[in-house]
């Protein structure tokens, strides 16, 4: 683990001590007198934690490990789960049928540039203190549904104007975590 990860736990675990005494969970004013760490402090301590995390993994490119693609059972579908390190799943012409891809801190990276998309698919997306980054081919449109807490979906994807074209159904929940769609 890199230290930027450990200091992003910490901030994390120092946010959540004092959301606990704020609920009466633990008692420990002492600590938190001022009158500006009172909401402030938490807010920040999260927001700064869970960004070093995330950050550790985009800007270190050895942390991205390449993975074959996991198949599922069905033959088309894959699965992909990453816990605390960084996936990357690249396609080199292989059919995409689908996947679900699960983030906990922690981040994956898609590639389907190269894939070959002829009919609608459905990429199930979950996040908690993690990204996902997919790259999607630029001849399919991309349909994102959201449900985020402190998270979001950037779909920066060319839209195509042919109504024939395939599409790319985003189904994505996040919860201070996200998701980057780009060509």
């Amino acid at each position: 683990m890199k230290l930027r990860t450990i200091i992003g736990l910490l901030l994390i675990v120092a946010g959540g001590w004092k959301l606990a005494n704020m609920w009466n969970i633990v008692d420990n004013d002492w600590l938190w007198s001022q009158p500006w760490t009172v909401y402030v402090a938490p807010v920040l301590l999260l927001y700064v934690g869970a960004g070093t995390i995330v950050n550790s993994f985009r800007k270190d490119p050895d942390q991205w490990l390449r993975r074959p693609l996991p198949i599922n059972e069905d033959g088309k579908r894959i699965n992909c789960s990453v816990h605390y390190g960084g996936d990357e799943y690249i396609y080199h012409g292989e059919s995409f049928h689908g996947a679900r891809l699960d983030a906990f801190c922690g981040g994956i990276r898609m590639d389907l540039r190269e894939a070959t998309i002829t009919e609608d698919e459905e990429i199930e997306i979950c996040t908690f203190c993690g990204g996902i980054e997919l790259f999607v081919p630029k001849t399919v449109n991309v349909v994102v549904k959201s449900r985020s807490f402190i998270g979001a979906v950037g779909n920066h994807a060319a839209r195509i104007v042919d109504p024939k074209a395939p599409c790319l159904h985003i189904i994505a929940d996040n919860f201070l975590g996200g998701v980057d769609i780009k060509n």
